[in-house]
């Protein structure tokens, strides 16, 4: 292993570090509304709302004109490229409506996943040869953290060693020119709910994952202070006939981190992986309580999760954006005392808070 390389400036790792502290802290998470125009289209499609320019814009001016006491639980918003050129209304760029609330805009940065030929149906994530000229432009345009997802699927003979290493060389990669560019990156490998397997398997799996991408970022010379781990919660199958209680949960992935990652990285925001909005927030809240060493901050950066009552209560009526704001503030003080580990179960009700958000093969 080469021993003679190039630190990060230390006037560059200072400012990501502190951009990815701000980001977890405490109390408060990310909000991930990155959903390409296709997956809006689902979402808007469950709530009979058509799939338009003009729709997606509304929706997102939503999230975005909430009340000021967002930034009290939110630290960062997630958005997709086009989404970071929208308005509102009043002609405020979204940008602008999130920086005045005090939470900091990031973007989506990876093009999708594609087949990796050789494996039984396992992909890799596309988009790291015109990353670094992206990148310069969205920290010109207000963008500050980064996002990029790659996908693991358990099965019988899944994921392969293949696929573990390439999608960690990936993600490496990316963070590596998300630094270069003055961009915290969030790494993002994820492990899949689709199978029957348990919770053991889903914890055996996680590790393996999250031991082959801090290599891997150790080998791309990646600043560990300046990023931010987003790993699923270990839980068990989506159609495992084993329950497992919130504290079981809580445990297997406390583990799993303690074994894989170094106490470098500031924080881990959990995906919320298909799970119901409660679910989340209890599970996330479970985590936060657990007596086991924890030297990272562990919070939340949620997509469906956040926003599935947020959808069902405004239903694209112009008269519903006020109810559907309020149910984002509710769900986000939720998950902010999650992160915390002061939620009570059962404390926020919102209208979708137990409706199955699991989607087989989850795209963007």
């Amino acid at each position: 292993m080469p021993t003679h390389f190039n630190y990060l400036s230390p006037e560059l790792q200072a400012e990501l570090k502190l951009i990815a502290e701000t980001l977890v802290e405490p109390g408060k998470g990310i909000l991930a509304a990155d959903e390409s125009v296709s997956t809006m289209g689902k979402r808007l499609a469950d709530i009979g709302v058509e799939n338009t320019e003009e729709n997606r814009r509304l929706y997102r001016q939503l999230l975005f004109t909430t009340d000021h006491e967002l930034g009290e639980s939110i630290s960062g918003v997630i958005l997709f490229h086009d989404t970071l050129y929208e308005k509102a209304d009043d002609g405020t760029p979204f940008v602008e409506l999130l920086r005045q609330r005090g939470i900091i805009p990031g973007i989506k940065v990876d093009k999708g996943v594609v087949p990796l030929a050789g494996t039984d149906g396992e992909t890799t994530t596309q988009g790291l040869d015109d990353l670094a000229k992206r990148c310069d432009k969205y920290k010109t345009d207000g963008c500050h953290f980064a996002k990029w997802r790659c996908v693991l699927k358990i099965g019988d003979h899944t994921p392969s060693a293949l696929a573990i290493l390439e999608n960690a060389n990936v993600l490496a990669r990316y963070a590596s020119i998300c630094q270069a560019s003055r961009i915290v990156p969030i790494v993002e490998p994820e492990v899949l709910p689709d199978g029957a397997h348990d919770l053991a398997r889903c914890q055996k799996v996680t590790e393996a994952v999250l031991a082959s991408v801090v290599k891997a970022l150790h080998d791309h010379n990646v600043y560990l202070e300046g990023i931010l781990l987003k790993p699923n919660m270990v839980t068990p199958g989506a159609s495992c006939s084993e329950k497992y209680a919130p504290s079981d949960i809580a445990l297997a992935t406390v583990t799993a981190l303690q074994r894989t990652l170094p106490v470098a990285v500031p924080g881990v925001v959990f995906l919320s992986g298909g799970q119901t909005e409660e679910e989340a927030s209890v599970h996330l809240n479970a985590i936060n309580q657990t007596q086991a060493l924890t030297p990272w901050a562990l919070s939340f950066s949620y997509g469906r999760a956040l926003q599935a009552s947020v959808l069902r209560a405004w239903g694209g009526r112009p008269g519903n954006v006020l109810a559907g704001q309020n149910e984002l503030l509710a769900r986000a003080r939720a998950n902010g005392c999650a992160s915390l580990g002061h939620y009570k179960a059962g404390a926020v009700k919102g209208v979708a808070g137990e409706r199955d958000l699991f989607v087989k093969d989850h795209a963007y």
